[in-house]
């Protein structure tokens, strides 16, 4: 190899790599950070808004933003299942890639949800199981259908407002790790508690899935 060759091979592997682009269909993403109050997201309007809110610093803010949430029945209002509150589908994450054709579909085996193709709204993908930290405990309430869970045990940290006492069932982004339903994206397991550090030592750092509706 010359002398001209070997620079320009090592100026190529110096120069800052081009970040992947955001797709124009992107409805579809992981968020990238939490609130920071644990479970306590001001309820499904709070964490619609945060949806929106990183969506928008995104770039992709013209899309009305829902978060896969589900809570349950008070007397003052009826339980709200996940899977109704996010349209009909297709879903696409920041590459572009199809996670899911409908409804139906996201709750089956044939989605394509993995750690790889469940991106943030930055692209990116967050840490699961193996990783410092695991970040894998996706907040969802909900059961593996996207619907809510009958009776009084609390599986949404009373409706996404506490950040203490409570739990919130969780699924797992990288499809792998411990509870009842290891391999499920929305419905693993129940966290420990409702604050932060509940939330991470079981797993997770409150982060949820945000779907864009047309």
């Amino acid at each position: 190899m010359t002398r001209l060759a070997f620079l320009l091979v090592a100026l190529t592997l110096l120069a800052p790599q081009t970040a992947l682009a955001q797709s124009t269909s992107m409805n579809f993403f992981i968020t990238s950070t939490g609130p920071g109050d644990g479970a306590a997201l001001g309820g499904l309007s709070g964490a619609d808004q945060h949806c929106q809110d990183l969506a928008s610093a995104a770039g992709a803010g013209d899309l009305t933003w829902h978060a896969y949430l589900s809570t349950t029945a008070t007397d003052a209002m009826p339980a709200v299942n996940a899977r109704d509150r996010i349209g009909e589908g297709p879903w696409f994450n920041f590459a572009g890639i199809q996670i899911a054709a409908n409804v139906n579909d996201l709750h089956s085996d044939t989605n394509n949800l993995t750690k790889e193709t469940i991106l943030s709204e930055k692209g990116e993908m967050t840490n699961g199981r193996g990783d410092s930290p695991n970040m894998h405990d996706i907040l969802t309430g909900s059961q593996l259908d996207g619907t809510t869970f009958p009776g009084e045990e609390d599986t949404t940290c009373s409706n996404w407002t506490s950040a203490g006492e409570g739990s919130a069932r969780v699924g797992h982004h990288d499809r792998q790790g411990g509870g009842q339903n290891p391999t499920s994206w929305n419905s693993a397991h129940g966290s420990r508690g409702c604050g932060q550090e509940d939330l991470q030592g079981t797993g997770g750092n409150g982060f949820f899935y945000c779907f864009g509706l047309g």
